[in-house]
Parts: structure tokens; sequence; C-alpha cells
């Protein structure tokens, strides 16, 4: 039987806070297909996240097919807003949050992972925007950039820390969204430039992680979904409704769906693809109008 299989493979999530986002579910998919995973977390959520696991309040998601629980091998801190400890302003070396993270930047999660044994496969798992309620224009310069910051720029900087160390055949993958390419009213504060130089970003790196070291870089445009994250925006109950009732597959998008795709690009079963976005919307993507509206041209059953 022809199956996902990435059994010695170890597996770097990072962007895992809790049990309710993409993060975590392509982790779960990653460790069902046999891959040792750790996760890297904002300082910030990170006592909370590990307090979470510790009292057993998500041993529910944890749960896999065969009946065995995820454990993560383990759980790095990681703000990809820098790249290097020198980059972090003293206000955040100092917060109470970050002062005992250890060496929470990009270089630095470089370091303890290959101190680690190294790891093959890489998801980039991260967004943020602080000003993602903003109309553009509303957006300030700050806010504009803080956005492509830690939404794009990490994963350019993800590669070049991690890629040089990762065996041949490595494999990147990052969550994207449409906004990258079509106008959704109020996701804003440069997200939809940063997820749209996010993909750009995919092309280029895959072109040249792969004649340097021979890996992958992918990147999934997700639909949307409630997670938190998401919450946190507004209108995703709005967003997921519109994309249900207007989508070649007239229903929400899952984690897990989301989940297992990642592990299959991530697999030897997509070894001839790279440099490519994989949309999982249930064919949104592809709808010019709105179907939803009464006179709208229906197939026939």
């Amino acid at each position: 039987m022809l199956q996902i299989d990435l059994s010695g493979k170890r597996a770097l999530v990072a962007g895992v806070a809790d049990d309710g986002g993409f993060g975590f579910a392509i982790a779960k998919a990653l460790a069902e297909a046999g891959a040792r995973v750790a996760v890297a977390t904002w300082p910030p959520a990170l006592g909370v996240f590990k307090k979470l696991l510790d009292l057993g309040k998500l041993d529910a998601s944890l749960a896999m097919r065969d009946g065995s629980k995820l454990s993560f091998a383990k759980i790095y801190p990681l703000d990809a807003e820098y790249d290097r400890l020198d980059d972090v302003p003293a206000e955040v070396r100092e917060n109470r949050r970050y002062r005992d993270a250890g060496d929470f930047t990009i270089s630095g999660l470089a370091a303890a992972v290959k101190a680690d044994g190294g790891v093959d496969i890489v998801v980039h798992s991260l967004a943020n925007g602080s000003e993602v309620k903003k109309p553009m224009l509303e957006t300030s310069r700050r806010g504009y950039l803080s956005a492509i910051s830690a939404s794009a720029y990490s994963m350019v900087s993800m590669v070049q820390h991690l890629g040089p160390d990762m065996p041949r055949g490595g494999s990147f993958v990052s969550l994207s969204y449409m906004a990258s390419e079509r106008v959704v009213p109020g996701y804003g504060g440069g997200m939809s430039s940063a997820k749209a130089a996010l993909e750009s970003d995919t092309r280029l790196l895959a072109y040249e992680a792969g004649r340097a070291w021979g890996h992958r870089i992918n990147v999934i445009s997700a639909g949307p979904f409630a997670s938190r994250a998401a919450i946190a925006i507004g209108f995703i109950d709005q967003m997921v409704d519109y994309a249900k009732r207007n989508a070649p597959l007239p229903e929400p998008i899952t984690a897990e769906e989301v989940g297992t795709t990642a592990a299959f690009l991530c697999s030897p079963l997509a070894a001839g693809i790279t440099g490519s976005t994989v949309y999982v919307d249930k064919g949104f993507h592809a709808m010019g109008i709105a179907v939803d509206k009464e006179g709208a041209v229906a197939p026939k059953a």
C-alpha cells in the first residue's frame, strides 16, 4: 500500500503555541507519518503552552490514530522577528517573558537544532501583523514592515540559517492565504503583502536552495479557518461561511486536511514538487464569481 512514510525523519514546526491551528495539525500529521517532531513557540506563549501540556489539557488533541500520544521531542523558544540576539532591543531581552528563554532568535534556534542532531523537515507556521485590522490606507510604515518581517522574511531567514546544515533533500513548507492574490477587505496592515512576498520568495528560494543543497520549498495556501489567531482578526466566521458557500466543494476546510497535505509535501511522494503554491481550500481559489446569490447558474446534478 502506498503511504506517506517519514520514518527516521526529524521535523521542526515553528509557530505552535496551542492545539487549535494549522501548526499543531501539521506537527501531528508529521508524527503520524513517523517523523520525530520538535516545535518552536513564541516566548510570551511558551510558559502557558508547556503548562497546558504538563497538566494534560491537550491530551485529547495529542491522541494519534494508532492510539499513541503525540510527544514533542523538544520545544524551542522562537521570536522569528529577530535573526541574532544583537538585533533584539534591550527592553525585549529584559522582559520577564524573554529573559530566561536563552537565544530565542532564528540563529539561536538553528544552533540549538544543530546541537540536538539536526533536522530534515522545517515548517514555517508563523504570521503576525500588528496592524492587521487597519485598511492599507491607514497602515503605518512600521506596521507594514513588521508584517513583512514576521510573516515573510522570517521564512527567508529560516532557510538561510537551517538550510546549510540539513541533509541534502530536505523540505521546507510555509503557510499562506489567498489574500496574497485577491482583495480580502479587513485583512490589512500589510498582511496581504506579506503573504504575496512569502509566495514569491518560495519560488526563488526553491531555485537557490534546490541548486545549493537539493532542498525542496513549497507553500500551502489554506482556506479560511477559525484558529485562535484568526479569530483575533474579528470576522473569520464570515470568511469561512463565504468560502464554504462559494467553493466547488461547499464545506469548510479542516486543520487535518492542511496537516496531511504538509506531510505529503515533506515526503518522498512529493519528490518532484518544489517552488509550488498548493491550495487547500476546497477549490475556492478557482472561482471567478460568487455562486451563492439568487440567479447564479448552478450545475445540474
